[in-house]
């Protein structure tokens, strides 16, 4: 059964306009379309059921954009999650009146400020605002402020771990939110771990809550500050600096009860990242045979990190203090990302404090190598 008459009518009077999106209400039963001179809109009569009605529409659609009723799965199927859509075709696809089409367009890298604005007016959702607000672009635009806004609106309302550190990271960018609400977004950390993530992922060396410098760190830059080609060296600094004992402080934290298991993971990660500089490549996914291994390590004098170990021992020899163990403490966090708790989840879906419990042979040696930075 094709579309009534009135309704071909509306859509083709509609379509002929210089439209920039399309927008169908299934609940409403009504297409919008975003012209050049405003919002237009066709009340849609159905002449059977609504899910088959809307399937003509959107062929109807198709076939004006693309030329052939049964165009629109196979010209989508190149339109992937994936980012492989054309830029030039990328205008089409606000076109169709399909969310997965605008899901297809906003994940695009040659998305441009004013196809997000068109994208955003079709399915201003939060992940829409995600999506776009990964390309500098929309960031870069008022667009950025406006979807970062609609994010820490919908923060509370956010069910998904994963989703929720995500959000953070991306209205943390430069220029999107305010220091008030960037406060605000912090001091509700201490009942969500999981926004702990998002800052130490995204602004490590500038978390809002800042600790003291170790007591350390006066005498630390003082006798590395010339070496600089040494990595160790360098991070010992960094570590013991108000940004490092900052982000060591926050990792204790956000360990005290992270909800589930995409939280550990991101927080694992973020800490592997933040040691990067030193990271050397971990054997194992057994956190005790990564200790002892970084115990061989420092011991070989033909590693590089070995070398670089006795360069700072050498030049810090006036300070009382043994960096050994210091430095090993850097490097044993370098090695714990995600790899670690594989095994640990592989066997358990658990969340909360079973999670917690059984992620203990992580933590615990994890944990302990901050504390000792930290003393």
């Amino acid at each position: 059964m094709a579309l009534s008459p009135e309704d071909s009518l509306r859509l083709n009077v509609m379509m002929k306009q210089a439209v920039k999106a399309v927008r169908i209400d299934e609940s409403k039963m009504s297409v919008h379309a975003l012209t050049e001179k405003g919002e237009a809109k066709a009340q849609l009569n159905p002449n059977c059921k609504d899910e088959k009605y809307l399937k003509q529409v959107r062929e109807m659609l198709s076939t004006i954009v693309l030329g052939s009723p049964k165009g629109y799965p196979v010209f989508l199927s190149r339109w992937t999650r994936m980012g492989q859509a054309k830029d030039e075709s990328l205008d089409r696809l606000l076109l169709l009146g399909e969310p997965e089409a605008v899901t297809a367009l906003v994940h695009a890298p040659g998305l441009t400020a004013l196809q997000a604005r068109h994208a955003w007016w079709c399915m201003p959702t939060a992940e829409t605002a995600r999506r776009m607000l990964e390309k500098d672009c929309v960031v870069e635009d008022e667009l950025g402020k406006e979807l970062a806004a609609f994010l820490l609106e919908f923060l509370p309302f956010e069910e998904d771990q994963r989703a929720m550190i995500e959000s953070v990271m991306l209205v943390l960018k430069p220029g999107l939110i305010s220091e008030e609400e960037r406060q605000k977004l912090w001091l509700k950390a201490k009942s969500k771990s999981s926004f702990y993530v998002g800052f130490l992922a995204t602004v490590p060396n500038d978390l809002p809550d800042q600790q003291a410098a170790h007591p350390l760190y006066d005498g630390l830059k003082a006798s590395l500050s010339d070496l600089t080609q040494n990595p160790l060296a360098q991070m010992l600094v960094q570590i013991h600096s108000a940004q490092g004992q900052s982000l060591l402080y926050t990792v204790q934290a956000a360990f005290k009860r992270p909800n589930n298991q995409d939280v550990v993971v991101a927080l694992i990660n973020s800490v592997a990242n933040y040691f990067n500089d030193v990271a050397i490549p971990a054997p194992s996914q057994n956190v005790q045979e990564i200790i002892c291994y970084v115990d061989t390590v420092c011991a070989d004098t033909s590693q590089p990190v070995a070398q670089y170990l006795a360069e700072v021992k050498v030049v810090s020899k006036e300070l009382t203090v043994d960096l050994d163990q210091r430095i090993k403490a850097m490097l044993i966090l370098s090695c714990l990302d995600e790899k670690v708790v594989d095994p640990i989840f592989a066997l358990t879906t658990a969340i909360g404090t079973v999670m917690r419990k059984k992620l203990e042979p992580v933590s615990g040696p994890l944990l302990q190598q901050i504390k000792l930075l930290r003393q």
